[in-house]
This record gives structure tokens, C-alpha cells and sequence, in this order.
């Protein structure tokens, strides 16, 4: 059992300020819970209902003989914690572990920079596509969502828990990565079908907010713009459903 003063606290991290200063998140749902819970993250505590405790015997023996620590609520106390209409039962909190910069230790074929994504479902569709098509790590300008935000943890599926994600990384710091070889596509309206470019060894993907595009400073420090060619009279892509599709390809 936990006291009203505790769930008054743990519900205060639904919200943002909360968030940064106490440096903890909630999670919501089976699927996610289990992803942080397999994760590095540290693990404060996780909040079940009794009709949950009751479907997942198997699931809360697992994390009682891993001494997570468990407190079962009455589903009025529960969706004081819960970002969702129609919750699951589960939930947990977790310590915010944040990725220290260093991008000289960086390798990768392939990166994503994300600037101004601040529509939450989007940002969090992104990540778990870029963890579907392999990508480690992930660099997000400071006008974008905040990746700990419960819509985002919600679209991600638990995928925030498997890449590296760096907050706040602005285009001079992100600029570097061009004396290491990295050739700097930037997905735009207008630009080079994606299908006929050659890809490099090492590439920087750059996503930009759909409504508002590439801003003046990321224009200026591309090597190309790259676009999905389309058939149809839709004006554009949702950002997210481009990244699948860029991905896919640059990952051939």
C-alpha cells in the first residue's frame, strides 16, 4: 500500500516540470512496462489493480522474484497515474537516465536527427520505427517533444528503453559529425527521389516538423534534400509514415 501523499507524488510526474525536477517517468501498459523492466533503467516502483493482478499471475510472479516493488491500487487510485481513457492496470516509474553527448565515439552507418517534432504520437511512431530498422541512436533538436512525455512513451512501445536518445543537440553541435565522413540528407517536399541517391558509408538523416519544414540554419548545412516521390493528390507525408519509408530504404 502506498499513502495519499505517494500517489499524489507519483501522479505529479504526469506532468512535465515534475518530471525534470524529480527525474523520474511513468509507464503505462504490459508491453512498455516489460520493455523498461528489461532495460537498464532503474525501476522505482510498479502500480498494479487488482483485476490486473488477478489476468497476469505469471507476469507479477516475475517481478516479485526479481524484488521489483509492487503496490496494488483500487482503479480510482490508479487513474490518478494513468495518461490513458482506458488504462491497462499497470503502470511504473522509472529514473530518467540521460545519454552523455560524446559524438567523436559515434560510428554509425546510420543517425537521425529529429528538429521540431513536437507532436508526441509522431515523435514516439518515429522512435519505434527507427528501433525496428536498427537505428542506435537518435539526436533531438530542443524544440522538440520531450521523449519522456506519456504520449510519446505510449507511441514508442517501449522502444525508448532500446536507443540512445539525446535531447537538445543543436545543427553547430550536430555539424561535427561531418569531419567524420557523414553525408547530411535532409527529407523535404521537394528534393532527390530516395530511391535513385547512392547511399554513403555514413549517413546523417535529418526529419524536420511536416507543417513548418526544414528551418533556414538546417537548409544551410545539408548535402541534399531527399523527398518520397507520390502518386496520388495528398499534399504530404505524416513525418512519421515518411521516416518508415526513408528507413526502409536507407537501410536496404
Amino acid at each position: 500500500m502506498i499513502s495519499k501523499n505517494e500517489l499524489k507524488y507519483y501522479s505529479s510526474l504526469l506532468k512535465k516540470k515534475f518530471r525534470e525536477s524529480e527525474k523520474k517517468f511513468i509507464v503505462e501498459g504490459k508491453k512498455s512496462v516489460h520493455e523498461g523492466i528489461e532495460s537498464d533503467f532503474n525501476c522505482e516502483i510498479v502500480f498494479i489493480t487488482n483485476k490486473f493482478a488477478t489476468e497476469e499471475v505469471q507476469f507479477i510472479k516475475n517481478l516479485e522474484s526479481r524484488n521489483f516493488k509492487v503496490a496494488v491500487l483500487k482503479s480510482v487510485d490508479f487513474n490518478k497515474i494513468s495518461d490513458t481513457k482506458t488504462p491497462q492496470g499497470i503502470a511504473a516509474v522509472f529514473e530518467i537516465k540521460k545519454n552523455k553527448l560524446n559524438l567523436a565515439s559515434i560510428n554509425d552507418q546510420l543517425l537521425v536527427y529529429l528538429e521540431n517534432i513536437s507532436d508526441p504520437g509522431n515523435l514516439g511512431t518515429i522512435i519505434r520505427t527507427c528501433d525496428w530498422f536498427g537505428i542506435q541512436n537518435i539526436f533531438l533538436s530542443k524544440e522538440s517533444s520531450e521523449i519522456f512525455n506519456p504520449k510519446v512513451i505510449r507511441s514508442s512501445m517501449g522502444s525508448v528503453f532500446h536507443i540512445n536518445i539525446f535531447e537538445g543537440v543543436t545543427l553547430d553541435e550536430i555539424s561535427v559529425l561531418r569531419k567524420s565522413g557523414y553525408e547530411f540528407l535532409c527529407c523535404d517536399i521537394c528534393g532527390e527521389s530516395v530511391y535513385d541517391i547512392i547511399k554513403e558509408k555514413h549517413t546523417l538523416l535529418f526529419l524536420a516538423n511536416e507543417s513548418r519544414g526544414p528551418s533556414e540554419k538546417l537548409h544551410s548545412i545539408i548535402d541534399k534534400k531527399i523527398t518520397i516521390a507520390g502518386r496520388g493528390k495528398a499534399e504530404s507525408l505524416n513525418v512519421a509514415s515518411a521516416s518508415a519509408i526513408i528507413l526502409a530504404e536507407l537501410t536496404k
